[in-house]
């Protein structure tokens, strides 16, 4: 959670949270040696000419032209400069979101297929408003704290929609930014953009906005745009969130042990290359890893139980940040199954400790995202947020001179204590509450129902602060260039 909400007090007689490890020790360290037995006997493939020789000139064995066979002491050597920690900073320049420990912030995804229009209930391709629409709600959200892109807008030119995007989000929020490229030009004018917003090159390394999401084709196979975006990233001194993608019985083992193996070489590979490109380079793991796809509909599951909670136990045996993923559903509305799935990732990543969630408002296993589950996704948040707080045992707590003074038959709703202290506790803002009275008098609405609502409101009345306008033509100015480039 922010600030102190999860530090632990080692001499103090309570916990301030609540934590879950998946995997002891032992068995972190045992997945770490098979990552490095995989690394110094099968290794990887490169498809990146500089990624290879700088390995070469570092003691790996190459053979084949690109398959990399690399030392365990690379790997050790690796994270000696690794930083242990990452902060990211809003459009103003404060830093406010901190990657270290078991701290977690939460946003949504990126790049979905269709949308399901809060409006109309229909489920429908993105257009550029909606990327803009979404992230003002997300500006307006209170436990959102970084952005993604959400969806895929198909009114624009499909080769540079991803500056679009980065667009949309410079322009509408002052939150953290997460973005996606489609290839490496992509991630250079998505960092151009972010260094006009915030006034140039060092301005954006010692205070970074960004961080960016790389996927990488497997563990063992890194394409040639993954690798570009990862040594450009670190020598730019930005956070690189390098993901490896293994699909389990298809690109990798089905075992969660062998799967998560296989992904972690992957991670390993990424570090070592970002740290010989610059020592010191901020590195984000990625929070997941053992996933298969589901064998009786060829769909790869956001919300299966089984890896839960691997990934987050190896980042914190290396202590070093997560980027998780949850509040996603494979569900298709706006249901029960949807708000249940919800809860449960939301619930077990955070207990798991992971720093950057993702994917909050993904329906439809990632193909679709929903406005309204995303702020279904921001109650569920403040909710646990609450759960995950400290229990303050003190004098003013205990209120003991208060209880002496009521008696037995006092009551306590008209005492100064209550009125300091009511709004302490959780309330709700769509989630109902009230009796059922009350609840027809409004409508006797769904959930699903007051969450569009909800969102028509923030649309209505929250107005993100913009950028200056020279700004904003220098943001333009660079899509207008890819423009250009493509032929558009």
């Amino acid at each position: 959670m922010k600030g102190s909400m999860n530090n632990i007090r080692a001499n103090d007689t309570s916990f301030e949270s609540a934590h879950f490890g998946k995997l002891s020790p032992q068995q972190c360290e045992k997945l770490h040696n098979a990552s490095l037995e995989i690394l110094e006997r099968t290794g990887v493939r490169l498809f990146e000419l500089e990624a290879v020789e700088m390995l070469r000139k570092a003691g790996a064995f190459v053979a084949e032209g690109n398959r990399v066979r690399i030392p365990a002491s690379l790997v050790e050597k690796a994270f000696n400069t690794v930083p242990r920690r990452v902060v990211l900073c809003n459009r103003l320049g404060e830093r406010v979101i901190f990657l270290e420990d078991h701290c977690s912030f939460y946003g949504p995804g990126s790049d979905c297929l269709h949308i399901i229009d809060h409006r109309t209930g229909a489920r429908r391709q993105p257009k550029l408003q909606d990327v803009v629409e979404g992230i003002t709600v997300c500006d307006a959200l209170p436990h959102i704290d970084f952005v993604m892109s959400l969806c895929l807008p198909g009114d624009v030119n499909q080769a540079i929609a991803e500056r679009y995007q980065m667009e949309a989000m410079l322009s509408s929020t002052t939150k953290p930014i997460v973005f996606v490229t489609y290839d490496f030009e992509g991630c250079v004018d998505a960092v151009e953009m972010a260094e006009a917003v915030v006034g140039g090159p060092e301005a954006l390394r010692q205070n970074p906005l960004v961080a960016c999401y790389i996927n990488v084709t497997t563990g063992l196979k890194h394409n040639a745009e993954a690798l570009q975006k990862l040594l450009y990233l670190a020598d730019k001194g930005l956070p690189a969130i390098y993901v490896p993608v293994v699909s389990g019985g298809m690109t990798g083992p089905v075992t969660l042990a062998g799967d998560m193996a296989m992904v972690n070489a992957g991670v390993l590979t990424g570090l070592v290359l970002s740290q010989l490109k610059r020592e010191g380079a901020p590195f984000i793991m990625p929070g997941w890893g053992g996933e298969a796809l589901d064998m009786r509909t060829m769909v790869g599951p956001y919300c299966a139980p089984d890896p839960q909670g691997m990934a987050m136990a190896l980042a914190h045996y290396y202590n070093l940040p997560s980027f998780g993923y949850a509040g996603a559903s494979e569900s298709k509305l706006v249901d029960a199954q949807a708000g249940a799935e919800a809860v449960m990732t939301l619930l077990v990543e955070t207990l798991a400790g992971a720093n950057l969630i993702h994917d909050l408002g993904y329906l439809e296993s990632g193909l679709t995202f929903s406005l309204a589950q995303l702020v279904n996704c921001d109650e569920i948040v403040g909710w646990i947020e609450h759960f995950m707080a400290g229990i303050e045992i003190n004098d003013e707590t205990l209120a003991l001179d208060l209880i002496d003074e009521k008696g037995p038959d006092g009551q306590y709703m008209d005492s100064e204590h209550t009125f300091t202290h009511f709004r302490e506790r959780w309330y709700p803002r769509v989630f109902e509450r009230d009796n059922y009275d009350n609840w027809q008098a409004h409508g006797g609405k769904s959930l699903a129902e007051r969450a569009a609502e909800r969102v028509s409101e923030i649309l209505a009345e929250h107005k993100p602060e913009l950028l200056p306008e020279d700004i904003r033509d220098r943001v333009n100015a660079v899509v207008r260039r890819a423009e250009q480039k493509s032929g558009g």
